[in-house]
């Protein structure tokens, strides 16, 4: 929503009339004229783009704004180039105009100008000329003004390929695919920008070349890579960089083109650069016989290959170190790319790889790093015949276990999951196991991470896991308030005796209690269902309730069980789904005490327990003593009203002959006589002071399952009857202080007189409290053309046209 004060200046820009927008243009054009464009241009142009942004239609600006904007794409302030770059994305362009700004400004060609170029093309033949363009001013040699330009034209070809891929034709995919070779693998190995040498004599005639260093300070040996280091760089230097850069996305984008005929490029200068050749650059002189693109994946594992080399060195800054992870990363990526193109590649890559890991496995600031190798792991793992295991204990088992509070690795990791969950599943048998720790992720950082887990949750459902799963999700919050105390008793010292502080961590302390947060904290699965003593957890982290990071993450649960109910009904058998039915009524009166976390769960818990049972009513006749048991306690009708109104409606609902052979006279007396117990108990007096009344929800259900149950045993239909006689009259005298509403009151006595002349028919009550399933399941009643419907409408006709008679 937008603030009033906003909302009003985008009503002002949409209600601009149009004699008062061409006075505006004008003063705008005098404006742009001047020689020195202050606050005053700014705020124009600031207006403008408002004004063009907040109508519902693009319109065209005159002519000679229109060239003023376009001018200050490449204006030195770079204020202006976002402005007018945003005003021209905003408009029309002016008639073939559409690839002016590339070659009016080719010499100053930078990313705002081509987000305008890509706003306003007007076909894919646009942006292939455009491409045709930008690649034959890279196939000249740039003027030394041009520079700016020529270095800029690569980011200006990756945005363009991200939107347009197919705008390069096949022979423009060979010449740039041989350009990045060169730029790759044949870069200057000297510093750039006229770095001096030191000395005495450091004037411009006495300078000499200064190579290239590695990270750590020594002289560099081999060729040019993103990781070397100098006072500056020569053009072609930046041209390596900007072309590590887009490397694996050109590969990603085009590794399926084909390369027609088998072009050979004999102008390869390996022998005649003057670099030291090291192990990894050296290769074989057939690869100068190599067709473009075979010839850019060898280059190109060579360069990665070199920068893995490279981020063993000891870097002097702390931005260099992270530039080595950064260049890792990307690394190991476009290894993991070029091995999928050219498998024979996966034999020589693996050595350097697994050495990487056995280097970086040890320090966990590398795990951006460590990602990436397992992807790697994954991919090709199966093909190298290597053995993964220590892989995914450290990805599956560290990571979440001593990361879960860094958000740039929750995403990453939970990305690399949902991108090959399918692989995972098949490759890494232990996945599901490690469910405790991937979830410590969303017990730390919810909100941003639910959506991950609504995706994730149903591969971690198994027939194995169910059951400790949905005991892990209801103790979530507890998760959370754990992971919080772990991390402050490692920050905090241990209070001193007097002093205020935290009960929950003192607890989380004590050696009493030690047990009961390693068990939240386990990292698989196996263990245990859940805590035997888990009130006695609740009580340590009651202070915990109202914590922000507890509140959200209880928030979340709700969502995750309606997934996971949705998931184990697909992957359990009728024994599971008992046991799961037994959890549910367990863990009712065992949850976290927060408020509204508790009324949220009981909801979902009492809909999936009717969903079971709707799915599998003999679960019923099955778990008849637990439900007999739970609904028999009176308790429970005021702390689990959702879950008791529908246990009891399972129970009067699916207790019968016809759903379940098993189902006996006695069990159907039984369970009658326990909810006549619970019926006359709650409508016997009034609540205490301060209590609550009976939920009419409650009153009315109970008395349905009375009656269905009656209809099937006729024995009890006197019992019964009397109740609801009793309901009745009992109206007419005022003597219900159970119920203090009128309208409630009401609606239970119409249900009461509906169920009481309905049992004077015991035939007609059984069939209609008492549907077959086949009824119960069937679309006949929606369907026009089975029989019953005919019938229906031919009597109601007969029955009208009788009356017309008459």
């Amino acid at each position: 929503m937008y603030s009033h004060g906003s909302e009003s200046l985008i009503k002002q820009a949409r209600d601009i009339q149009e004699a008062e927008l061409q006075k505006f243009y004008s003063r705008l054009v005098k404006l742009l004229q001047g020689k020195e464009l202050g606050h005053e241009t700014v705020d124009s142009l600031q207006r403008l783009h408002l004004i063009l942004s907040a109508t519902k239609y693009t319109r065209m600006l005159p002519s000679e704004l229109h060239k003023k904007l376009s001018s200050l794409l490449c204006s030195p302030a770079e204020q202006l180039q976002v402005l007018s770059s945003a005003v021209l994305r905003e408009t029309l362009p002016l008639s073939g105009q559409e690839l002016n700004y590339t070659q009016d400004h080719a010499a100053q060609l930078n990313s705002h100008v081509t987000a305008v170029v890509l706003s306003q093309a007007g076909s894919r033949a646009d942006l292939s000329s455009l491409c045709a363009q930008l690649l034959h001013n890279l196939d000249s040699r740039p003027s030394e003004g041009a520079a700016h330009s020529f270095m800029h034209t690569l980011p200006v070809l990756n945005s363009i390929l991200t939107f347009s891929p197919e705008s390069l034709t096949e022979d423009q995919v060979i010449l740039l695919s041989k350009k990045l070779v060169d730029w790759l693998r044949y870069a200057s190995i000297v510093q750039g920008g006229g770095a001096s040498s030191g000395g005495f004599f450091t004037g411009h005639r006495c300078r000499q070349p200064v190579p290239i260093a590695e990270l750590d300070g020594t002289v560099s040996g081999d060729f040019f890579t993103v990781l070397c280091v100098g006072q500056g760089f020569t053009e072609d230097q930046w041209m390596n960089v900007y072309s590590f850069s887009m490397l694996r996305h050109w590969l990603l984008t085009y590794h399926s083109v084909s390369n027609g005929t088998t072009t050979t490029d004999t102008d390869d200068r390996s022998e005649v650069d003057g670099s030291v050749v090291s192990m990894v650059s050296a290769t074989s002189s057939s690869s100068r016989l190599l067709p473009p693109k075979e010839r850019l994946r060898e280059k190109t594992f060579q360069y990665c290959q070199r920068v893995i080399e490279q981020g063993d060195r000891k870097a002097h800054k702390r931005t260099d170190t992270e530039l080595q992870k950064a260049c890792l990363v990307e690394a190991v990526c476009i290894l993991d790319c070029v091995c999928s193109e050219d498998a024979s590649l996966v034999y020589r890559t693996f050595p350097s790889i697994k050495a990487l890991f056995g280097r970086l496995s040890l320090d966990l600031s590398f795990a951006r790093v460590l990602l990436p190798i397992a992807q790697f792991y994954l991919n090709h793992g199966e093909m190298a015949a290597v053995d993964c295991e220590s892989v995914w204990k450290l990805v599956f088992g560290r990571f979440p276990a001593e990361l879960f509070n860094d958000p740039f690795l929750a995403h990453e990791f939970l990305r690399f999951l949902r991108l090959n969950l399918e692989s995972v599943q098949l490759r890494v048998p232990q996945y599901t196991c490690f469910f405790p720790n991937l979830l410590k992720f969303l017990a730390w950082d919810s909100p941003p991470l639910v959506e991950d887990f609504v995706d994730l949750l149903p591969s971690l459902v198994t027939a194995g896991t169910a059951v400790e799963l949905l005991h892990t999700l209801l103790d979530l919050p507890c998760l959370s308030a754990t992971l919080v105390l772990q991390l402050r008793s490692a920050c905090l010292p241990i209070s001193e005796q007097g002093s205020r502080g935290l009960l929950s961590l003192d607890a989380f302390r004590n050696p009493s209690f030690r047990g009961l947060f390693l068990f939240l904290l386990r990292a698989e699965a196996g263990s245990g269902d859940t805590i035997d003593r888990l009130s006695t957890l609740h009580e340590l982290l009651a202070e915990a309730a109202d914590w922000p990071r507890v509140i959200q993450c209880a928030q979340t649960v709700p969502s995750l069980l309606h997934v996971y109910f949705s998931a184990v009904v697909t992957v359990a058998d009728k024994k599971l789904l008992a046991h799961l039915i037994l959890v549910i009524l367990e863990r009712s009166s065992l949850l976290f005490n927060i408020p509204a976390y508790i009324r949220e769960i009981h909801k979902v818990l009492s809909s999936h327990l009717l969903r079971l049972c709707t799915l599998h009513p003999s679960l019923v006749v099955e778990q008849s003593h637990e439900l007999l048991e739970f609904a028999g306690t009176a308790a429970n009708v005021y702390s689990r009203e959702e879950i008791y109104t529908h246990v009891v409606w399972v129970l009067g609902e699916y207790l019968s002959v016809s759903h379940d052979s098993r189902c006996s006279v006695r069990l159907i007396t039984s369970c009658f006589e326990a909810l006549e117990a619970v019926l006359f108990e709650i409508t016997s007096s009034a609540p205490p002071p301060g209590g609550v009344c009976p939920a009419p929800k409650v009153v009315t259900t109970l008395m349905s399952a009375l009656a269905k149950l009656a209809s099937r045993s006729h024995d009890l239909i006197p019992r019964v009857s009397l109740f609801l006689s009793k309901l009745r009259t009992g109206t007419r005298s005022g003597l219900f202080n159970w119920c203090s509403d009128e309208d409630d009151l009401f609606a239970i006595v119409t249900r009461g007189e509906e169920l009481w002349s309905l049992l004077k028919a015991p035939g007609v009550a059984q069939s209609v409290l008492t549907s077959p399933p086949h009824i119960a399941t069937s679309q006949g009643h929606r369907d026009t053309n089975t029989a019953m419907p005919l019938q229906l409408r031919a009597l109601t006709s007969l029955t009208h046209t009788s009356h017309s008679f008459t």
